[in-house]
């Protein structure tokens, strides 16, 4: 059996899913706003990175496995040639890591073709494969299967229609029987339609393109990303998140806004997540902005969670990060609690992204190659270290050993975001409950198997405070286990794992990444 892969620059945070982007540009270089958009949005994922280019009369699709700088480069963009293009960069979450699950999805129905991108995960899928009578293996993903049904749909309404429209009228009779989270962008010959879920666990924004006065027939255009950075480096202004459930479609004729899912089932619930880790700093959600809001959750993190009294008197004190997300809540931690603030780890960003460990001692080494401690800074000091989340404690028990090693008299641990507890089935990857610390360990517990002085998580309460849209709504399903859409028995048997949780007490064990058993020693020292 092959030893497990460690992703060794996300090895312990959730994963997201994917990233989406699309631009309607005549006259302006769909391909290259669309590689710029992508490039913008590789945090989102970082398997495979795709394309889809429309010239008005046929769609092209260049797609592969790797980062968007690995499979894009001006050789492959320069015969993407048209008006209109859609980009995808993923994560896998529902289907395998292979270059067929790589984005976007095509389908050609003869007097119709059209691609789709897809962020989110399906909860139906299942249920929606079963109902269309499709043979196991018909399809490899929950995007592929959205594609089958739209192009089924298409087919069964026979010949083309005579306003060009088949994708936008297929959509509005498929998309009310989807179940789940899914940020889509879809495109046909002539349109670029997005798609939000009435829950709108996935962010999608909607921009505008000027066009350049000085080039002929560059008369603007509109961009689709599900992040604002992405508008930011193609040029295009902000204009407005899409809401939950609505539609849009764009072609010569401007931007259409449809509501193809019932009143009913709109309930608005963003990732509460997408503050705290996925969206980059730079990124505005529900109208507030991410790097602002992490710099809240440090500072109510330091009022709910002020450092305890010093063993060792008269010790320097310093607040730091985890970088890179762990960067703005540890200044507000700092501003608010009046600690200096300093770096303590150096991030080395020019390694791979996997790494082949065949031992758990070979994993938690596998942090050293992604930190380094500053040991001038580190030495003789009591450090504040802030980080955004504990999944499994592997990225923070390295930490803490690596800190002490480098001098740290003290290591106090505080996460800016609460206990995750639960698996999400929306998009958001993280594995078994039995893999999450803090499903089966108590704080007290998960400090003594970190081995830091102390340990404080920021309330859920605070957090939803810290994001500035108290009243927005959020999923929070990862915190608390109430899943705002009903997931199907079998899904959540096998990754909840509800009969094989590992006994109460410190000498319980945890499921380790290749699903052997990791102890938690009783006398480890804090």
């Amino acid at each position: 059996m092959r030893p497990p892969l460690v992703d060794l620059v996300d090895d312990d945070s959730p994963k997201e899913a994917c990233g989406v982007f699309g631009v309607y540009g005549p006259g302006l270089a769909v391909a290259q706003l669309t590689f710029l958009g992508l490039y913008a949005l590789q945090h989102r994922g970082q398997e495979s990175a795709g394309m889809a280019v429309s010239d008005g009369e046929t769609i092209v699709i260049d797609k592969d496995m790797g980062l968007v700088s690995n499979v894009f480069n001006q050789r492959r963009l320069a015969p993407l040639t048209g008006h209109l293009a859609i980009g995808h960069t993923r994560y896998s979450t529902t289907g395998s890591s292979t270059w067929r699950n790589a984005q976007p999805v095509y389908r050609d129905v003869g007097h119709a073709e059209f691609a789709l991108g897809h962020n989110g995960n399906l909860t139906n899928t299942s249920a929606l494969a079963d109902e269309a009578g499709m043979l196991e293996g018909t399809v490899a993903s929950d995007s592929d299967l959205v594609a089958e049904l739209l192009a089924s749909d298409i087919r069964a309404e026979g010949g083309e229609r005579s306003d060009g429209r088949d994708l936008e009228q297929a959509l509005l009779r498929v998309l009310p029987r989807l179940q789940g989270a899914f940020s889509l962008v879809l495109m046909d010959e002539g349109h670029l339609v997005g798609v939000r879920d009435p829950n709108g666990f996935r962010p999608l924004c909607l921009g505008r393109l000027d066009g350049d006065p000085g080039e002929a027939g560059a008369a603007g255009g509109w961009v689709l990303a599900s992040e604002t950075p992405a508008l930011d480096v193609v040029g295009a202004t902000f204009v407005r998140e899409l809401q939950p459930g609505e539609m849009v479609v764009i072609d010569a004729a401007g931007e259409r806004s449809l509501r193809p899912f019932p009143d009913s089932r709109i309930d608005p619930r963003l990732c509460l997540f997408e503050f705290v880790y996925f969206a980059r700093s730079d990124s505005r959600l529900y109208g507030q902005s991410v790097h602002l809001a992490r710099q809240r959750m440090g500072e109510l993190l330091a009022r709910q969670a002020p450092l305890p009294p010093s063993a060792v008197d008269e010790a320097p004190t310093m607040v730091m990060p985890v970088p890179e997300s762990g960067v703005p809540a540890a200044q507000g931690f700092a501003r608010a609690s009046g600690i200096p603030y300093g770096d303590g780890l150096v991030k080395n960003r020019y390694i791979g992204r996997t790494f082949i460990a065949p031992s758990q001692q070979l994993r938690t080494d596998a942090v050293r190659m992604k930190y380094n401690p500053l040991r001038e800074n580190v030495v003789g000091k009591r450090l504040v270290v802030v980080d955004d989340s504990i999944v499994r404690g592997t990225t923070q028990r390295a930490v803490v050993r690596m800190l002490r090693e480098a001098g740290a008299l003290e290591v106090h641990l505080r996460i800016m975001s609460p206990p995750y507890r639960w698996p999400c089935f929306y998009g958001m990857d993280t594995g078994a409950r039995s893999e999450l610390l803090a499903a089966n360990l108590s704080v007290e517990e998960i400090r003594v198997y970190l081995g830091a002085d102390s340990i404080a998580y920021l309330s859920e309460e605070r957090l939803v405070e810290a994001t500035g849209a108290v009243a927005a709504g959020f999923c929070r399903a990862c915190l608390s286990g109430d899943y705002p859409v009903e997931v199907p028995v079998d899904q959540r048997d096998e990754v909840l794992e509800s009969n094989d949780m590992p006994p109460s007490g410190l000498d319980r064990a945890l499921v380790d990444d290749d699903g052997s058993a990791l102890a938690v020693p009783a006398s480890i020292e804090a």
